[in-house]
């Protein structure tokens, strides 16, 4: 604990009471001393770098390099990801991988190379690696995508874990993306990010690192071509960007340079290589295809903080209804629940809940718990009695129960890292859903101290089972949300078979969506907040994470009857669809900020209702290939210099382009297109793109545009479902797919295919069947035709 912590455990003791705020700052103390007593302090270190290579030994899919003071093993899978790791380290075990390590590619093989190095060719992607351990990956027709620098390791004199150094070295062209949620993109520029899933204890905007959700796996994005590299280990470590810069034909480029510092774990990583879209399926069929959230999670969800009951509740929700504003689900904070926190429901203000819920749900709409993974420490709390009884909280190297003072106190922490403990979590969603709840966020799951430190409420020398290799939390925290979304999902999934979960997570790791979505923690209400809110999302998708949205409104107060509808018009295309009111903090319903707001909210809530059939559609598309939501407007054509450095707009699916407003008193703005022909879908007029234009955004409404050619599916007036077609180009096609949700439960959906087409003076719509063409099977709509 140093000066800062202890500045910021003083203003804790202010704002939290006397009591709580001095239990938090002797928690951080004892903290300190475990660390101190249990984990080395950095002595002597003797550094290593690999050496020349002794002898090569091939094998399925690459082979085996030795080197003076390292081994590294090497091979190419048979969806073309690239795995190495030094040291001998395997792929496996993984928290990244959704199964077992995909087969080795047999038609890689490992052969010598020039200059005393190896190489192993394939079909999308050439390895090569020089004598002294430098590793670069090439295109299959010769041109360097990456070329990694041989490692450094630091390792102590007297044993115990050692650090490593991995530089590398892109094209000068290269954009950065990814790294997880972060709220500096989408573009990555020049600085350190850190890898420590931290909670900053306050409204964050753009800028702020880290945050609650960061992962190892950055895209960069050339002219050449696109990969993907992860580098698998959850310990902490920093990742350092620096653009590269072209010599205008010099030929003296400075080319981008990446450069991976860990703390510990194993050096090995992932590469992928190929079109944005094929790099994202090969990432999915590694990592876990993305969990598909039930449909009225596609709609609009709605958060109420305060200590409001049952009658409050019905009547926030009545005034949604009244207004003719749609709504699908409600969200309940900690502000629902007892002192104990968890599993736990304030009956003085909640007596009846169940009933409430089901009235709801007869009603459209569906209520969200928050779960927070702190137990109070306390004798006769159910929970806690029996995670004492089935061994399932981390412990201290001394074997005493780690306690951290969190929202309901003196708290203690399930061991997620541990099957047993997961099943056992797992199956206490029982009581949530016993209350009528239908889905869950998981908030503080960091885990956090309300973030009067800054990162853990755990030391970094607690216990954790790490599926049985043991370890500390060192390894352990960037993983123990990703644990957490797992045991709510496989729990949920032995308790309501039937039925996709939704789960909702703030921290998580590589692979988190297999288990649900994200939601983001508190974006600050400001216009910076708002940039961070759309750099969050995209960043989230890149890394595999498709669905994920920020709190229309924001948090910290500051906000403004404009900034409030263009937070709320970007909101409504964002996978997950999140407002939220805090009376206490100024945040009020829409019905409270004037007719003005009312009526322009009204149309973001009716357009997103309407384009639910897209979002369902979007979804599944998502949990077959991987491809987000929300894409970056280079997305197709990546080679587009203009549009990668585009960091205002974004592709909703193939056939949208969303351009938000988000700078104050802006009534018109500039959109870069990709190539084709686009439609402003309020006025009909037509764009040409690639290139620069101007667009109308008056405060009722934010500029989106169908491409030439799209066909969306749409929800009628009635509710049905139609398809909203953009005549396409003359002399050309258009086409899109549609995917009827079959329920919230497991059942295969229906793929239709259609295809749009001139046939003299009008556009003809057929669906494509494996038996032939048909005509559509919904009413149809053809705009664009003036």
């Amino acid at each position: 604990m140093d000066g800062r912590d202890l500045v910021r455990s003083m203003k804790a003791v202010g704002s939290s009471g006397a009591v709580q705020g001095l239990r938090t700052v002797r928690a951080a103390w004892r903290r300190r001393r475990v660390d101190a007593a249990a984990l080395p302090g950095r002595g002597p270190e003797r550094a290593r770098v690999p050496g020349p290579v002794l002898e090569a030994e091939p094998g399925p899919g690459g082979g085996t390099l030795r080197f003076a003071r390292s081994l590294l093993r090497i091979h190419v899978a048979v969806n073309g990801a690239v795995f190495w790791g030094w040291d001998g380290a395997e792929p496996e075990p993984s928290y990244a991988l959704a199964d077992r390590c995909p087969e080795p590619d047999p038609r890689a093989v490992l052969e010598p190379d020039t200059d005393g190095g190896w190489r192993v060719v394939a079909e999308r992607v050439t390895v090569v690696v020089s004598r002294h351990g430098a590793v670069e990956v090439r295109t299959p027709g010769g041109v360097r995508l990456r070329r990694d620098l041989p490692p450094r390791w630091w390792e102590p004199l007297d044993g115990g874990p050692g650090h490593w150094l991995q530089r590398s070295e892109v094209a000068a062209d290269a954009r950065f993306f990814g790294l997880g949620a972060r709220a500096s993109g989408p573009r990555l520029g020049d600085g350190s990010y850190r890898l420590w899933n931290t909670d900053r204890g306050r409204a964050f905007d753009r800028g702020a690192d880290p945050l609650h959700l960061t992962m190892p796996v950055h895209l960069v994005v050339a002219d050449a071509a696109t990969h993907l590299v992860f580098h698998d280990t959850s310990w902490d470590g920093t990742v350092t960007l620096r653009e590269g810069a072209e010599g205008a034909g010099s030929g003296h480029d400075r080319p981008g340079a990446c450069e991976v510092r860990m703390d510990g774990g194993p050096l090995r990583c992932w590469v992928i290589v190929g079109t944005p879209a094929r790099v994202l399926l090969a990432w999915a069929a590694l990592t876990g295809p993305p969990a598909v959230p039930p449909a009225w999670a596609l709609g609009h969800h709605h958060a109420r903080w305060g200590r409001g009951g049952e009658q409050e509740l019905r009547e926030v929700v009545a005034g949604f209804r009244a207004h003719g504003l749609p709504l699908d689900a409600v969200h309940l904070g900690i502000d629902h629940a007892d002192e104990n926190r968890v599993f736990t429901v304030d009956q003085d203000r909640f007596p009846k809940l169940p009933v409430l819920a089901e009235e709801l749900r007869e009603d459209g709409v569906r209520l969200v718990s928050v779960v927070a993974p702190a137990v109070r420490a306390e004798a006769g709390s159910a929970v806690y009695d029996a995670g004492v009884a089935e061994d399932a909280f981390v412990r201290e190297p001394s074997g005493r129960l780690v306690e951290g003072v969190v929202g309901p106190g003196e708290s203690v922490f399930p061991d997620f890292t541990h099957a047993r403990v997961r099943r056992w979590w797992g199956g206490l969603y029982a009581e949530r859903l016993g209350q009528g709840f239908a889905g869950f966020w998981h908030a503080m799951d960091e885990p956090t101290s309300s973030a009067v430190f800054g990162g853990s409420v755990l030391p970094r020398s607690a216990r954790h089972s790490l599926e049985g290799r043991g370890g500390d939390h060192r390894e352990a925290h960037n993983v123990y949300d990703l644990c957490m979304a797992r045991a709510a999902y496989e729990g949920l999934r032995q308790l309501v078979p039937d039925e996709r979960p939704l789960v909702l997570s703030r921290s998580g790791w590589a692979g988190l969506q297999r288990y649900g979505g994200v939601w983001s923690g508190d974006v600050a209400a400001g216009w910076p907040g708002l940039r961070a809110s759309l750099s969050l999302v995209m960043g989230l998708g890149l890394c595999g994470v498709p669905y994920s949205g920020t709190d229309v409104g924001g948090a910290g107060g500051g906000s403004s009857p404009e900034l409030y509808l263009r937070r709320l018009q970007l909101g409504a295309y964002m996978p997950l669809f999140r407002t939220q009111t805090h009376p206490g903090a100024g945040l009020r319903e829409p019905w409270e900020l004037g007719p003005e707001v009312l009526e322009h909210a009204r149309v973001a809530l009716l357009e997103r209702r309407r384009l639910l059939p897209y979002f369902v559609t979007l979804a599944h598309q998502a949990g077959r290939t991987g491809a987000p939501y929300v894409r970056p407007v280079w997305w197709g054509s990546p080679g587009n210099r203009p549009l990668r450095d585009c960091e205002d707009a974004f592709l909703l699916g193939d056939s949208l382009l969303v351009a938000p407003v988000l700078a104050p008193g802006v009534d018109r703005r500039p959109v870069q297109l990709p190539r084709g022909h686009w439609y402003d879908t309020a006025t009909g007029r037509v764009y040409r793109g690639p290139g620069r234009v101007q667009v109308e955004a008056p405060l009722s409404r934010i500029p989106v545009l169908a491409r030439a050619g799209a066909i969306v599916p749409v929800r009628g007036d009635g509710g049905e479902l139609e398809l909203e077609v953009w005549a396409p180009t003359r002399g050309r096609t258009g086409g899109g797919l549609v995917v009827r949700d079959p329920g919230d439960g497991w059942r295969e959906p229906e793929v239709e295919r259609y295809v749009a087409r001139w046939e003299g003076s009008r556009v003809v719509v057929e669906r494509e069947g494996e038996d032939g063409v048909h005509a559509p099977s919904c009413p149809v709509r053809v705009r664009g035709l003036d």
